[in-house]
C-alpha cells in the first residue's frame, strides 16, 4: 500500500541558554521587554510533523510520498530524506519563502522562549493530491498531519472526492480551527490520531462526545504517553497497548510521529491493529534513545527483541516477515 503524507517540513535550532529567563525579567518593566541571552550550545536538527512520519516509514521500507511545501533552502534536507527512503518529487518549492523554522531557547529550569516561522508551509494550500495521484498512482493512504489549515482541509475534500481512504492528524493545529473546520477535517478519516490532551480538545472543539466523534471516522487512536495507547471503534472495539518501558529518555521531540510511522507501516502490512499499536510503540521507543526526530536508526534484532520483551511472541511472527529487509 502507497502511502502519501501530507504535512509540515521544518528545520529545528535548538538553543541552550545556562541561565534563567526569570532573573531577567523585571515586574515594573514587563510592558517594555528587551532582552539578549548569550546561549551556549546550538543544535540545528530536521523536523516537521510530515516530514517525520515519513522519515520512520522509509527506514520501515515503505517509501511513502512526502508532499508539503518548503523553500529553496531545502536541498540538503531533500536528500537525506531521499536517502532514507522517502520520495520527494510532490515537494513544493516557494520561491517566496524558506523553509519553516522552530527557534527555541532552553534555560536551566527548562523554561523556553520559542518562535515558529511558517514561511513556506503557507504554500502549502496549493498542492493537489490528484497532481501527486497523477504521478505515482493511486494512493492506499494519505495521511494529513498539521500543515497550514487550508492544506489539511483541502486535501482531506480531495480524498473524499476521489474516495482515498485518509487519516486525520490535527494536532498543534486544533488550537487554530473552529468547530467546523475540525469537523470537515476529521469526516470520513479511516484514522483519527490525536494525544490525551488533543482528544478532550476536539471534544471541545466540536461539541462532540467520543461516542459522536466515532459515529464520524473509522477508528480513533489516542496516545497517552508512558500509559501506552488506546484504540476505539465505533463498534465499541477497544484495545489498549502498554507503552515500551524505557530506561531513561534522552529526548521526547517526535515520539508520536515515530508512532505514527510504525503503527500505519503495520497497518500498511495488513496485520491487525495490535501488532500494528506494538510496533509503532517500539518505533517511538527507540526515538527516546536519541536527540532529534530523524536521528535514530531502525535495527530488526532490536525491534524483535523489544516487542517480545513487552508484549511477548504473539506478533513476533506476523511482524518478522516485513522487517527482514532491515539490517
Amino acid at each position: 500500500m502507497r502511502i502519501a503524507v501530507t504535512g509540515s517540513i521544518a528545520t529545528d535550532h535548538l538553543m541552550t541558554f545556562p541561565g534563567s529567563f526569570t532573573d531577567q525579567l523585571l515586574a515594573d518593566r514587563l510592558d517594555r521587554v528587551s532582552l539578549s541571552f548569550l546561549a551556549d550550545r546550538l543544535e540545528i536538527r530536521r523536523g516537521g510533523v510530515a516530514a517525520n512520519i515519513s522519515f520512520g516509514l522509509g527506514l520501515l521500507g515503505l517509501r511513502p510520498v512526502l508532499a508539503g511545501a518548503v523553500g529553496g533552502d531545502f536541498e540538503p534536507y531533500r536528500v537525506w530524506l531521499k536517502q532514507h527512503g522517502v520520495d520527494t518529487d510532490s515537494v513544493l518549492v516557494s520561491q517566496e519563502h524558506h523553509t519553516a523554522r522552530f527557534v527555541c531557547t532552553t534555560d536551566r529550569m527548562q523554561n523556553q522562549i520559542a518562535t515558529f516561522y511558517a514561511g513556506a508551509m503557507t504554500q502549502a494550500r496549493h498542492i493537489d493530491l490528484a497532481d501527486v495521484i497523477e504521478r505515482v498512482g493511486r494512493l492506499g493512504l494519505v495521511m494529513v498531519s498539521p500543515d497550514d489549515p487550508e492544506a489539511m482541509l483541502r486535501h482531506t475534500r480531495t480524498c473524499r472526492r476521489l474516495g482515498i481512504p485518509f487519516a486525520a492528524d490535527p494536532s498543534q493545529q486544533l488550537a487554530r480551527l473552529d468547530k467546523d473546520a475540525v469537523l470537515d477535517l476529521v469526516d470520513g478519516a479511516r484514522w483519527l490520531f490525536t494525544n490525551e490532551y488533543e482528544a478532550a480538545l476536539l471534544r471541545e472543539r466540536t461539541g462532540l462526545t467520543t461516542a459522536g466523534v466515532l459515529r464520524l471516522v473509522g477508528t480513533w487512536v489516542t496516545t497517552h504517553g508512558a500509559a501506552g495507547v488506546r484504540i476505539q471503534s465505533a463498534d465499541g472495539e477497544v484495545t489498549a497497548v502498554p507503552a515500551v518501558e524505557t530506561a531513561g529518555v534522552v529526548d521526547p521531540t517526535g515520539v508520536g510521529d515515530a508512532f505514527r510511522a510504525g503503527f500505519l507501516a503495520g497497518m500498511a502490512w495488513g496485520v491487525s491493529r495490535t501488532c500494528a499499536a506494538q510496533l509503532g510503540c517500539v518505533v517511538a521507543a527507540t526515538v527516546l534513545d536519541y536527540v532529534g526526530t530523524q536521528e535514530y536508526r531502525l535495527y530488526r534484532d532490536s525491534l524483535v527483541a523489544r516487542i517480545r520483551g513487552t508484549y511477548g511472541a504473539g506478533c513476533v511472527a506476523h511482524l518478522v516477515t516485513h522487517l527482514r529487509e532491515l539490517t
